[in-house]
């Protein structure tokens, strides 16, 4: 039986990857060369070896193993080394899933250990290289030998270092101790272009402890006062919401109201801006306004605009559950719907992080859903910032109220 169940989690595996690559069609042409070497590998790996093993589950009955028993201390040594390391070292499971990552790497994707625990590491790389990255994990962890290939952090570009965020991926397989299945250990590099920027201070001082903007952190407590960046931030925030709420009381219509708040938002808080809105609690929704930046793509705003608002999971979610979303590098491509040609929607726009939250009224009665995206290397929403998006809400449903 224990066969036939690591047969059947490999195939749910490779079932998974496959539906990864498919979202291959929404990258410019040119970079999902990856994706495409990618996806001949998988084909070749169902006739080599998927396909072998099930003639070979049919003949003969699963085998169990065993493992040892490790020394105590000597895992204690061992996880102190690895978070010693002074290379960005992560431990995965098949599915690139992070189960350990040391300082390094904690601090060279921007992630904190107890966040980053239980969560796909491809959410902090560029879209492009995710499912190749995810194949190569998974090549490893079957046992077909060590992987080294290049990926690039989720960010923007730099026109003056092509080469910035890119980092070479060394793969090496892992047994834990009692345990069957093998994970993949994942060492970090940055590229030879980046060799010469400045190192970063290393993980741990003198008294074992990390800092973080040069400040104590204990485990996952950042011990220090509230910064001068901070308080600025939240003085920032409060003007938003005051020039938000102007805006809205001197529209003459309820389109120009969201018209107004759209614009708001996207000169000085988001890259998207998407508003879907409806006439009553039991109306269709429409897709209001779409506003981006001028220098993004117009063919994928259009896309967006074209979109259908009762086909995208997370308005449908806000809209008919009243529930808001915050999510930093999301992972499935689908929470944002797709075009009309099939292809996500968040793959296209390049968001690396996104807000959407209900347009409610006091009496319950939803009105709609306001969508926020940022895209690339900027800073991701904060839960402060999803705080005073979700109040922005509720100002621009009453100004839809108003008219409606």
């Amino acid at each position: 039986m224990a066969g036939v169940e690591e047969y059947g989690s490999e195939l749910a595996d490779f079932r998974r990857r496959v539906e990864e690559l498919k979202s291959a069609r929404a990258l410019p042409q040119g970079e999902p060369m990856s994706a495409l070497d990618a996806a001949l590998f998988e084909l070749q790996h169902v006739v080599d070896v998927l396909w072998p093993r099930y003639v070979q589950l049919l003949a003969a009955s699963g085998r169990h193993g065993g493992g040892e028993h490790p020394d105590t201390r000597e895992q204690q040594l061992l996880r102190a080394l690895f978070q010693r390391l002074p290379m960005p070292v992560v431990l995965l499971d098949r599915d690139g899933v992070v189960r350990r990552l040391n300082v390094a790497a904690s601090e060279l994707f921007a992630i904190r250990p107890g966040y980053a625990s239980g969560r796909a590491l491809t959410g902090a790389l560029n879209h492009g290289v995710r499912a190749a990255f995810r194949s190569q994990v998974a090549a490893v962890a079957r046992g077909e030998g060590a992987r080294s290939l290049r990926v690039r952090l989720l960010g923007v570009p730099d026109p003056e270092n092509p080469a910035g965020g890119e980092l070479r991926a060394t793969l090496t397989p892992l047994r834990p101790p009692r345990e069957q299945r093998s994970a993949v250990l994942a060492v970090f590099q940055l590229a030879a272009q980046n060799a010469a920027a400045p190192a970063t201070r290393p993980p741990g001082d003198v008294d074992g402890e990390v800092s973080v903007d040069g400040a104590p952190v204990h485990g996952d407590l950042v011990t220090r006062p509230p910064a001068l960046s901070e308080m600025t931030r939240h003085a920032e925030l409060l003007d938003l919401v005051d020039d938000m709420a102007s805006e809205l009381l001197v529209a003459a219509s309820a389109q120009e109201a969201v018209e107004r708040a759209a614009a708001v938002l996207q000169e000085r808080f988001a890259d998207w801006v998407v508003v879907d809105t409806r006439t009553d609690a039991d109306g269709p929704l429409r897709r209001a306004a779409v506003r981006v930046s001028c220098d993004a793509d117009p063919a994928v705003r259009e896309a967006v605009a074209a979109q259908d608002p009762a086909r995208v999971p997370l308005v449908v979610d806000a809209v008919e559950r009243g529930r808001e979303a915050l999510q930093v590098r999301p992972e499935a491509p689908g929470v944002l719907g797709q075009d009309e040609g099939g292809a996500p929607v968040l793959v296209r726009t390049e968001a690396s992080s996104l807000v959407c939250v209900p347009l409610e009224l006091p009496s319950g009665t939803v009105l709609g859903a306001l969508t926020l995206l940022r895209t690339g290397g900027r800073r991701p929403f904060a839960m402060a910032e999803a705080g005073a998006v979700s109040r922005m809400a509720r100002h621009l449903a009453l100004a839809l109220h108003r008219w409606s």
